[in-house]
This record gives C-alpha cells, sequence and structure tokens, in this order.
C-alpha cells in the first residue's frame, strides 16, 4: 500500500482522476472474503465505487470486443486487456501497472508504478 499512497493522495487533492472496470472491484475483494472480513469488504467497495476521484466502470459489450482485439495483437491476459480497454474506452490519458511487460501496448501511455512515482 506504500507504493500506491502517492496514487492515492493524488486523486484525494483531486489532482488525478482515476478510471477502472468492476474487475479491480473482483480483485481487490477475494482476500477480505477469504478472511471473512465484511468490515474490508465495505471499505474497498466504498472506494471502489463511491469515492471523489474513483470511477468504477462495469464492462460493456464494446469494452469486452476491444479488449479481444487488444489480446489478440499483444497476447496479454484477460483481466489486463479489459482493463486497458477500459480505460482507452472511458477517455483515460495514462493506464498504471505494476506490469513491465504491458509498456508493449500501444494505444495508451502504460507507466509502471515505480516509474510514476
Amino acid at each position: 500500500m506504500k507504493t500506491v499512497r502517492p496514487v492515492f493522495e493524488g486523486i484525494d487533492a483531486g489532482k488525478i482522476e482515476a478510471i477502472t472496470s468492476t474487475i479491480t472491484l473482483l480483485e481487490v475483494l477475494v482476500h477480505p472474503f477469504r478472511k471473512k472480513n465484511k468490515i474490508l469488504v465495505e471499505k474497498y467497495r466504498e472506494i471502489l465505487l463511491y469515492s471523489e476521484g474513483v470511477t468504477t466502470f462495469e464492462i460493456l459489450n464494446e469494452i469486452s470486443e476491444f479488449a479481444s482485439e487488444l489480446r489478440a495483437k499483444y497476447s496479454i491476459k484477460t483481466p489486463d486487456a479489459l482493463q486497458i480497454g477500459t480505460g482507452i474506452f472511458h477517455g483515460a490519458d495514462i493506464f498504471l501497472t505494476n506490469d513491465a511487460t504491458l509498456k508493449k501496448i500501444k494505444e495508451i501511455d502504460v507507466i509502471v508504478l515505480d516509474e510514476y512515482i
């Protein structure tokens, strides 16, 4: 969490507008559900669905189709393709990730978290 703190501080300060998809909700809720931590489930849900500066989009058919093109072109994983496709579809300027292999994507500026911080 310490690594992404500057990102969340930028969101809180209104300097960054974050776009993500419901894939993020799926991914962050796994651990609290395993631990039966309902409080953390609610906290994550609140952050992703109701925070100022964060918009979590559902995955539309058009995004799925575009994500398929990204997968075919770059041989990336489905969740990555859906996240990137969501960002591009909804006008994101950059895609922030921990996965340096995604820098091969040309349709959006991919920045690895370590480079951003």
